[in-house]
């Protein structure tokens, strides 16, 4: 199975968010509510495992929750998906590139931020709320419990717990670009979704549905959920589009400015700027 080296993927990645700005938005809406529903069912996946552990296990069952939840991711990179988060890492790289607009980049992120919540909250409502996954004993104590430490955080420390998450989340994304192995495709993803959640980082999606299914269940407000959002957006962006793409994008595809050089002679020739290869740095 085919591996790449980290400016391969960097290349890669680029024409990925080439393609993702490029889609037809009925593509995206689709591909975006999906995505959105595939992180709500990992959530609502590590839910139902922390909030029936004894409390003995203490920090050991938010480990196991946390070991959980990138079945969500997994079926977003590998079934199909358009995940805001990996689009905030994705599509800016093609335009720090130079592939794409300004304007497609965000047109791409504005529908596949709606399509996903849509999503979340198709399965926040009929999977928690109807069906009462999220409203019962113990997993409702659990869903009012992780909405209110979130929507209790600070404007800045909702940002910095954004930029944190989708650092790391943004970088399970790369990994999984670095194989063509579904295997290794599923490691990559695992470990860096499982270190953000266990750390307890916000992810604009996962609240998605976690915070809607504390409202549907009579808890907090819709105006609160709103203030959660926006410093967490506005995080995820930063983590993934300057700490990932920015940063492969200054180490791997940004080209050297070239060198001046004194000409003594009229007679010489200028001298050619030579350019490092891209695996060089790899």
């Amino acid at each position: 199975m085919a591996s790449y080296k980290p400016g391969q993927i960097a290349e890669k990645t680029v024409e990925t968010g080439v393609a993702k700005a490029n889609n037809p938005w009925t593509v995206a809406v689709v591909l975006g509510f999906l995505a959105g529903a595939f992180i709500a069912l990992g959530f609502l996946l590590d839910i139902r495992v922390i909030a029936s552990a004894p409390k003995e296990w203490g920090s050991i069952a938010t480990f196991i929750g946390a070991a959980v939840f990138p079945v969500g991711l997994v079926l977003v990179l590998i079934g199909g998906g358009e995940l805001l988060t990996g689009n905030m890492m994705a599509v800016p790289l093609a335009r720090w590139a130079g592939r794409i607009k300004t304007g497609a980049m965000f047109r791409n992120l504005a529908i596949i931020t709606l399509s996903n919540f849509a999503g979340a909250l198709f399965v926040a409502f009929f999977f928690g709320h109807v069906l009462g996954l999220t409203e019962t004993g113990p997993y409702l104590d659990k869903v009012v419990d992780m909405a209110g430490h979130k929507l209790h955080e600070s404007f800045l420390q909702s940002f910095i717990s954004g930029i944190g998450c989708n650092w790391l989340v943004a970088l399970a994304v790369w990994l999984a670009y670095s194989t063509d192995s579904i295997g290794g495709k599923i490691m990559g993803i695992w470990f860096p979704t499982m270190a953000f959640v266990a750390i307890g980082f916000q992810h604009v999606v996962a609240n998605m549905f976690l915070i809607p299914a504390a409202i549907f269940a009579g808890h907090f407000s819709w105006a609160d959920y709103v203030m959660n959002f926006i410093p967490v957006w506005l995080g995820n962006l930063v983590g993934g589009s300057m700490f990932v793409a920015g940063a492969y994008w200054l180490a791997y595809l940004k080209k050297p400015h070239s060198a001046v050089h004194p000409v003594n002679d009229s007679s010489q020739a200028p001298s050619s700027t030579a350019t490092t290869p891209l695996s060089d740095h790899a």
